[in-house]
């Protein structure tokens, strides 16, 4: 079977662009070009949500077409939060992630009793339906979302700066990935991994396929709806165009560039396809093209993705 492994050098390599990270405010301010701080912490949050789709996408096997709903749920959760009066981040990001987690156990509990498309189409159903309740609750904003008053406080300091938010999402970031990076190292992450490779053999040996699969799913959903809450106070609105298939798609496609069952696959894609984004709608109008020309060639050269051209980090594809 083709489990995780981490590669000697992965430790060094995040350490270094974690330092880099960290220099990203201080670099674009220094280059007259701060306004590039907002972008930076927008793919910051794409990628924590692709990182967490990629927990059952690439660990366990799970294609969800359904994942914006969480990312949807943690941004409302947060909007709503701040019209009740809460407007400390260490109160509405728990309660966002909560809140995505409850609805992940609901989604994982009806569709992981399927298989393959069945699976696929039962999460894209539950977004679908969350995406239609959000659009259709007028006292949420309905079609128009609903917006924040201003960001939120993170233990009583403000976010308001871009500063200030880039580093909360690198911060939630960086918990994210330490956190799925131990879960697929440790015994959990191998039973899951195993599953995916082998689900009747699993089974014969006595392992629970369906709770270790549902907990992923829930840590997954989690890890999604505190995407959405920073997402939120990034934006300054939840609006229910986050809830759309078509951002699942959008997480799905990240996964698959930056490299599926890769631990920094998610982070790759998210940056890849973000960089590309913003830097061909500033050459055409036409930018979609030329982006699915690009990720046509990322797939054909690179089929296991970005993440897999620097080195093997999945195991060997026999043991």
């Amino acid at each position: 079977m083709a489990l995780y492994r981490a590669a000697p050098w992965q430790k060094p390599l995040s350490l270094a662009l974690l330092l880099a990270a960290l220099a990203v405010p201080t670099v674009l301010t220094a280059l007259d070009q701060a306004f590039y701080i907002g972008f930076a912490t927008r793919v910051l949050i794409f990628a924590l949500a692709a990182s967490s789709l990629n927990l059952v996408l690439g660990f366990g096997g799970m294609v969800s077409l359904g994942h914006a709903a969480f990312l949807g749920a943690g941004a409302y959760v947060a909007a709503i939060c701040q019209q009740a009066g809460i407007n400390e981040a260490l109160i509405a990001f728990p309660l966002a992630m909560g809140v995505a987690g409850l609805f992940a156990l609901v989604v994982g509990a009806v569709s992981l009793r399927t298989r393959g498309v069945y699976f696929i189409m039962i999460t894209l159903a539950f977004a679908q339906m969350a995406y239609y309740l959000f659009v259709s609750a007028r006292s949420w904003g309905g079609d128009d979302g609903l917006p924040l008053n201003g960001r939120m406080t993170l233990g009583g300091l403000p976010l308001a700066s871009d500063d200030a938010l880039f580093y909360a999402a690198l911060l939630a970031l960086v918990a994210a990935m330490a956190l799925f990076g131990r879960l697929v190292d440790a015994r959990f992450g191998r039973v899951l991994q195993a599953i995916r490779e082998n689900e009747t053999r699993m089974e014969a040996l006595g392992y629970l396929v369906f709770r270790f699969r549902l907990v992923a799913f829930v840590l997954s959903g989690m890890g999604a709806g505190l995407a959405g809450a920073l997402l939120a106070n990034l934006t300054g609105l939840a609006s229910p165009n986050l809830l759309q298939w078509t951002q699942s798609g959008t997480l799905l496609v990240m996964v698959i560039i930056g490299g599926v069952g890769y631990l920094y696959g998610g982070v790759v894609g998210a940056v890849v396809l973000l960089m590309l984004e913003e830097m061909l709608v500033g050459f055409t109008a036409h930018w979609h093209i030329v982006l699915g020309l690009l990720l046509l060639a990322v797939v054909l050269f690179a089929p296991r993705g970005v993440a897999a051209l620097f080195g093997p980090t999945r195991g060997n594809d026999h043991g």
